[in-house]
This record gives C-alpha cells, structure tokens and sequence, in this order.
C-alpha cells in the first residue's frame, strides 16, 4: 500500500479544534435549538455574530491585496444579509438603540488588535466562521423551516433567513472553493505563520462560545416547551382514566 495522503492545512485546524469544536456544538444545540420555533432567540443569535461578520468583511475589503483579501470570495458576503434578517425580526430602527453586548465588543477586540499586528491571523476567523455558516447554519435554517409546517407552539414566520440564503451560489461549492482557497493560501505560509493560524483558530471557538453563551431567551423558551409537553402528557392521562377506568 502506498502512503497514506499527508492532511491538509484545513484537516490540520480541524483536528486541531476538535474538542472545543464539540463543546461550541453544544452550546449551539442547548441555546440555538429552541430557535426553530422561537423568533426571538433566532433574532438574538443573528444579532451576536452580526459585528463579527461585518468586521470580517470590512477587513476583507481594506485588504483586499492581501491573503486575507484572497479569502474574500463571491457569494460568501453575509452583511447585507443579516441587516435584512435583523429588521425583519428587530423593526426597521432596530439600530438606534443598538449596543453590543460586552462578550461581542470583546471579540471585536481581538479581531481589531490581529488587524494591526498581524492581519494573516484573521484568516482563521473567516476560515472557521463562514464554514461553520455553510455548514450548521444551513442545518437550523432546514430545521426552522420544517418547524414551520410542525410546529405544534406557534407559527414561525416565513421571512427572516436571508443569512442562510446564497441564491444562485451552490453551498457545496462554496464549502469547496473556500476549503480550497485556504488551502493554497496556507502553502505560501511558513511553518511558524501556519502554527499560528492553527492555535488562534482554537481562540475563534472560544470566543464564538461566549458569544454564543450570551444569546437571550433561550431559557424561557425551554420552560415554556416543558410546559407544554407537562400539560400534554397530563391530559392524556386523564383521557386515558377517564376511558379505561
């Protein structure tokens, strides 16, 4: 047999990240779950990484002639689209009164001070963020649309996914032309700039489960579904005694 294919830059930052990977996995199933059928938490999700996203593409743009600038692909723009979805759930003057919260100005720290002192590290925030967009992200907008038809608490409103819409641009490829992209980047590094990516990509799981952890309204929206079920499994009972007793 030959030798097995030596990995990837982008194989090497997953395995890399895998432990804290699951823990984010897990935080986004505990908080994140409930907004299938909860609008509001769906709104307050959008609006912690809204910053995030918009710095990163700021970033692309003032250095465009960079390799962070490389990574700034067609149809992978996401601002745009998360104003849409935040006024459609916020209201149209839902910036006025707009402060990020202290878990997302502290992320936009750390994303301010690698632009200045070494901007190649951004990459690994665009890598892990748009990946995990095009990955989870288009789970939860399948997983609200179907709680759309079944949602037994309320109705879920049709509008509101413009994040997780690419129109006219496949998912996959963009997954593809992304993971590639980072690829070829990443053989024109040096050792000690590609250790470097891989650690911080660590630091962008982190700070995503702060932020993540900060989301409101999950809480009350699982009281609210234990309620439910309670008083369901109640009434079946009595159903139940009152026919068979």
């Amino acid at each position: 047999m030959g030798e097995p294919e030596e990995d990837t830059f982008c194989k090497k930052m997953r395995k890399a990240t895998r432990d804290i990977h699951a823990v984010s996995d897990a935080l986004v199933n505990a908080k994140l779950a409930f907004a299938f059928s909860d609008s509001g938490v769906w709104a307050d999700g959008l609006l912690v990484f809204y910053e995030v996203f918009r710095y990163l593409e700021g970033a692309m743009i003032r250095l465009k002639n960079t390799k962070v600038g490389s990574l700034r692909l067609p149809g992978l723009q996401r601002t745009e689209a998360f104003e849409l979805d935040l006024e459609y759930y916020l209201g149209k003057g839902w910036m006025k009164n707009y402060t990020p919260r202290d878990s997302v100005v502290k992320y936009l720290m750390r994303l301010r001070q690698l632009e200045d002192a070494d901007p190649n590290q951004l990459m690994a925030y665009i890598y892990h963020l748009y990946m995990g967009l095009l990955s989870g992200g288009i789970i939860l907008r399948k997983k609200r649309q179907l709680m759309r038809k079944l949602s037994p608490f309320k109705d879920v409103p049709m509008g509101g996914d413009c994040v997780t819409d690419f129109g006219e641009y496949n998912v996959f490829q963009l997954k593809r032309d992304l993971r590639n992209t980072m690829n070829d980047i990443a053989d024109t590094l040096d050792e000690d700039t590609k250790n470097k990516l891989i650690e911080e990509s660590k630091t962008v799981y982190a700070l995503n489960n702060e932020i993540i952890r900060s989301v409101r309204g999950a809480g009350p929206v699982v009281i609210k579904k234990v309620i439910y079920f309670v008083s369901i499994f109640v009434f079946l009972l009595f159903i139940f005694f009152v026919l068979f007793k």
